[in-house]
């Protein structure tokens, strides 16, 4: 079994007490995704610290949902860190976690914007669309003049904040399966070995359709940000090209 490497285990202890933190608050009254979850720009609970934050917050109704970014991150990012150092893995951490939520919000604005635009073409005006989205509330008449598709993209683009360490932890798995192409991985829920540049080709695959196919209504998976998952992975190819085309080996790290 491999080692777990001290970031990643420090990124684990993080991500887990403030899980552990938020189930406590909220049974108290206090609600902290409204502070560190990742809101979309124009909301009031949007904060510029968001693209960070978020990135430690789960789910506290689904344990599957820390539990699953956490294994993924010792299996892969512990051999990472010890390849690259600390310092050069908790960069390449932060920048793809960002670049996950960046992408995520991008997306986001287009599915509230573009049903703005269709909404003012009907007769209301932006700053009583958005005004009414603020206030937690929607016009019955947008049901009429947007398909249940749009209006559900538009509604949850607006008030469905991301949380989680997966469009980073997707980067830590692109940034493997360059490194270790073919290396065999056993899943716990995959009975056979799968090479690493395989699994991460598959992920991305099942993102990309599940992504699109889900804003079209042919697919419904809750609320999964397929998104940021292509944005981490995204931002670990751009970055993986740049350390070999750079050759930035470790030592100009530590």
């Amino acid at each position: 079994m491999m080692r777990i490497t001290d970031t990643v285990k420090h990124l684990i202890i993080i991500n887990v007490i403030l899980c552990l933190t938020t189930v406590v608050l909220a049974e108290r009254g206090i609600d902290l995704f409204q502070v560190l979850a990742l809101y979309f720009t124009d909301h009031p609970n949007f904060g510029f610290w968001q693209p960070i934050t978020s990135m430690f917050m789960h789910s506290v109704s689904s344990p599957t949902h820390v539990l699953f970014n956490m294994i993924a991150l010792w299996m892969f990012g512990s051999r990472l860190e010890m390849q690259w150092g600390a310092t050069k893995f908790l960069a390449f951490y932060f920048i793809t976690g960002v670049s996950a939520g960046l992408l995520h919000t991008i997306v986001n604005y287009y599915g509230v914007y573009s049903n703005v635009n269709i909404l003012m073409d009907a007769g209301f005006t932006q700053p009583n669309i958005m005004s009414t989205l603020a206030e937690g509330k929607y016009i019955v008449a947008w049901e009429n003049i947007l398909s249940p598709e749009q209006f559900k993209t538009f509604v949850n683009s607006y008030r469905v904040p991301a949380v989680g360490a997966s469009g980073a932890i997707y980067g830590v798995i692109v940034a493997y399966a360059l490194t270790y192409p073919r290396e065999e991985i056993m899943l716990m829920f995959i009975p056979i070995p799968i090479k690493a540049l395989y699994l991460a080709g598959g992920l991305l695959t099942y993102d990309f359709l599940a992504g699109f196919f889900e804003r079209t209504g042919i697919f419904r998976e809750g609320n999964v940000a397929h998104m940021a998952h292509i944005g981490g992975a995204v931002a670990g190819f751009i970055l993986m090209w740049y350390f070999n085309k750079t050759q930035f080996n470790k030592n100009r790290w530590d």
